[in-house]
């Protein structure tokens, strides 16, 4: 019976292209205890509960979660963290992470094509972050080590010279 249901899980992994280390991520652990505990009778969720209600539910907690950890940036400060990376696709993007006491945070992600090159544009970019997030709360701005970067870095201890 478990090697049977265990093929199942596998074959719907394979089906629906889901990356096979999301098995690792505690939700999925998560979500199969509680279909274990709920027992035969759970009927899946209809493609308008994932799309509506189930969404809405996800984002309501995001948006808690948010607010949890912004509280902490305020109590105790914070690090944004920038980290540029190519996709498949040969893109370039760059990740903006806020890390605090509470864990690391995703913030957005964007096309950085035309920052990589220009430290002036990439410096606006970071330096209207910190204002989002207000400077008395930022400790450190963490970016990789590209050649653009270091204009960034000294363009912004010239502006904000608290920030390390």
């Amino acid at each position: 019976m478990k090697e049977h249901t265990i093929q199942r899980i596998a074959r719907w992994f394979y089906d629906a292209g889901v990356p096979l280390d999301a098995c690792t991520y505690d939700n999925f652990v998560s979500m199969i205890k509680s279909i274990g505990q709920f027992g035969p009778e759970l009927k899946p969720p209809s493609y308008d509960e994932l799309r509506v209600s189930c969404l809405k539910k996800e984002l309501e907690a995001t948006n808690e979660l948010i607010k949890i950890h912004k509280a902490e940036w305020y109590k105790v400060g914070c690090t944004i963290m920038a980290d540029g990376w190519t996709n498949r696709r040969n893109r370039t993007l760059i990740n903006f992470l806020v890390n605090s006491s509470k864990g690391t945070m995703f913030i957005k992600s964007i096309d950085a094509l035309s920052y990589v090159k220009d430290g002036k544009k990439m410096f606006k970019l970071l330096d209207n972050f910190v204002e989002r997030i207000e400077e008395a709360n930022v400790v450190q701005v963490v970016i990789d080590s590209a050649l653009a970067n270091a204009i960034v870095g000294r363009l912004l201890e010239a502006k904000r010279p608290q920030l390390i």
